[in-house]
């Protein structure tokens, strides 16, 4: 049977959203493959959403909330191995790892001057920490003694002070936690992001010569520098830390791939800028399935209230604000209307607080409704008339997909693939023209009602799963050698 290495980042399996719902998608529709699912997650708490299919199997990694691989299981060698490991992670074997991560930080200041090399570099650390300890290593003296020396002319530490320096060595330990784990065995790796996922990926490929697949849905990096822009509670250098580090791993990652496939042509574009050769990048579509979202009539009780849907999750990238906004200018219109957001609201609380206070102080209370997790999320857009979207990232949303198999039309800003998906969008971060685009759709139920049938129309034409499903089947053959 095909081995499959999926590698996924705060998404699948514990994460809802769009990245999961594709992973879904993926290794379900694909039971011929046995997939293993190396799932990257912020801490141990997270709460497992999808149960996975019996061809497949999950390897979770937290960054936070385990000081050593070893108390999550994730080292084979078990409690005496790994004391062995730390008494050997001294002197000349320190030093040893203070050159690496002097090169690691080398690296980082001109990501794109030689990212073979840097890959080169990267399984040399993954091989050192597989025969010494990764904590011990990273606490050692002469660990901070490289990493101070390194900072002093690094373009990211700029006015560093010691407490930053600190807190990024932190960052550090805990982003290098894939490093320190044996990868899977597969037959190809793919990677759903080229951020930190990606890297088990590419020490496969240099080691083995694994294929390596990346699709993007959301541009990593482009995603990266939008939600460290908003998080002004992190101190400036740290923030460029980060930034650094992440545009190290992109350049790795797109320079081992052997096949980029992002879900929509939008994404391309970034990809080549950030160092993906064009001979390997062939977008594939999202899809859903047009027999669980079939058009039905709204609820009796909202047949006579002109009302407006949109499911995210309420965070900054979705722009919840914009969103709000919108709706007020459209009651300026529609006095009656109702804006019903479905989504979860415990990614970013500090977020949905803040996005309620803006309902209260704008007196939307009765137009703008937080309806939290959709008991059925076949039926979010059979809810309402139009679907809206206000996000400044996206890729290829679902949720525009499911509102067209609903024979929905929708009101959404011009980011990633949606104008692929939608004519007339409007331009992220305005209101005014979300809000004006609502009540376009809503005023006229004659031009809403062709606008739906076309949409679904359009769906089943180029957009049904199964497209995808397939898409994905030739690929993985391919890139494997195995006829498919």
């Amino acid at each position: 049977m095909t081995r499959v290495l999926m590698l996924t980042e705060g998404t699948y399996p514990f994460v809802d959203g769009g990245v999961s719902t594709w992973c879904g998608q993926i290794i379900v529709g694909l039971p011929e493959i046995e997939f293993t699912v190396y799932s990257i997650t912020g801490d141990v708490q997270a709460r497992q959403r999808y149960t996975l299919p019996q061809s497949a199997r999950l390897v979770q990694v937290p960054l936070w909330g385990v000081e050593h691989p070893a108390e999550w299981g994730l080292d084979s060698g078990g409690v005496v191995e790994t004391i062995r490991r730390r008494r050997r992670t001294r002197g000349p074997v320190a030093r040893r790892f203070a050159e690496m991560l002097t090169g690691l930080l080398a690296d980082m200041e001109r990501p794109e001057d030689d990212p073979l090399g840097a890959g080169r570099r990267l399984l040399e650390m993954h091989r050192y920490f597989l025969a010494h300890d990764f904590v011990a290593a990273l606490r050692a003296p002469e660990a901070w003694e490289a990493f101070r020396s390194a900072a002093a002319g690094a373009r990211w530490a700029e006015g560093a002070t010691g407490t930053d320096l600190t807190t990024c060595l932190r960052w550090l330990r805990a982003l290098l936690m894939p490093l320190a784990l044996p990868v899977p065995e597969a037959d190809l790796s793919h990677a759903t992001i080229s951020g930190l996922a990606a890297l088990p990926g590419v020490l496969a490929k240099i080691e083995r010569g694994t294929p390596l697949l990346i699709t993007e849905h959301g541009v990593y990096l482009r995603e990266r520098y939008l939600a460290l822009s908003t998080h002004t509670d992190i101190p400036a250098v740290q923030r460029s830390f980060l930034l650094a580090l992440a545009e190290l791993t992109a350049s790795v990652a797109y320079a081992h791939a052997d096949a980029v496939a992002p879900v929509c042509r939008y994404n391309a574009v970034w990809e080549r800028r950030l160092g993906a050769s064009d001979d390997l990048i062939d977008h594939i579509w999202n899809g859903v399935d047009p027999t669980l979202f079939v058009p039905r009539p709204k609820p009796p009780e909202r047949r006579g209230r002109p009302t407006a849907v949109a499911a995210a999750r309420v965070f900054p990238l979705k722009d919840i604000e914009t969103m709000i906004r919108a709706a007020a200018h459209a009651r300026e219109r529609i006095p009656d209307v109702l804006f019903l957001l479905y989504g979860s609201l415990s990614a970013d609380p500090p977020y949905v607080e803040k996005c309620r206070r803006l309902v209260a102080d704008l007196g939307l209370e009765d137009t703008f409704v937080f309806a939290g997790l959709a008991p059925n999320p076949t039926e979010i857009f059979n809810q309402g008339d139009i679907g809206v979207l206000s996000s400044v990232s996206e890729a290829f949303p679902y949720t525009i997909l499911e509102a067209m198999a609903c024979g929905r039309p929708s009101a959404a800003t011009d980011v990633g693939g949606v104008g692929e998906l939608l004519e007339g969008t409007v331009p992220p971060r305005d209101p005014a023209a979300l809000g004006q685009a609502c009540v376009d759709l809503l005023a006229d139920p004659r031009r809403r009602a062709e606008l739906g049938r076309r949409a679904r129309e359009r769906l089943l034409a180029h957009f049904r799963v199964s497209l995808t499903i397939d898409r994905y089947r030739e690929l993985y053959g391919r890139l494997i050698g195995v006829p498919t």
